[in-house]
């Protein structure tokens, strides 16, 4: 297996933050999608994580652009994983998400898990480009920090 965060990062060229945070989103996805997961938990587990990234992420840079860094790390992804392509018709972002549900879903667990892994690794080095690294930790450290057994879900 491939060194996913520095694939990530190599396709558009720039280098956050040291790996731990990296590893943090691995754990966070695979917490969420539980033990020995098949494609489907696996998928569940990605789109809940979209979804409170963009919980979190709606007040500071908006709807259009949390659409418009996934629609660009969907794109840089696609370089290391071209089945999770999207078609034209695919424009709007609940359009986005059913279609990566569904591709991460048809693929095997491993394949599956690591395209997740290498989208939200491209997405954070995309937004911290944007906002800076420090505060994109601040804003996703609480949905990718897993929870312990005494905690509430986020």
């Amino acid at each position: 297996m491939h060194n996913a965060s520095a694939v990530g990062a190599a396709r558009i060229n720039v280098n956050i933050g040291n790996e731990m945070h990296y590893e943090t989103i691995r754990n966070r996805l695979t917490h969420l999608a539980g033990e020995a997961p098949d494609s489907n938990a696996i998928a569940e587990a990605t789109l809940c994580t979209w979804g409170h990234v963009a919980d979190r992420l709606v007040p500071v840079i908006g709807r259009r652009g949390i659409d418009a860094l996934f629609n660009r790390s969907l794109h840089v992804t696609c370089n290391t994983f071209p089945w999770l392509a999207f078609d034209v018709d695919e424009v709007n972002g609940a359009a986005q998400l059913a279609g990566l549900r569904m591709r991460l879903a048809g693929r095997d667990p491993e394949a599956a898990a690591e395209a997740s892994y290498v989208l939200l690794v491209t997405f954070t080095v995309l937004l911290a480009t944007l906002i800076g690294e420090s505060l994109t930790e601040r804003l996703l450290e609480p949905v990718w920090k897993t929870p312990s057994a005494n905690s509430e879900e986020i």
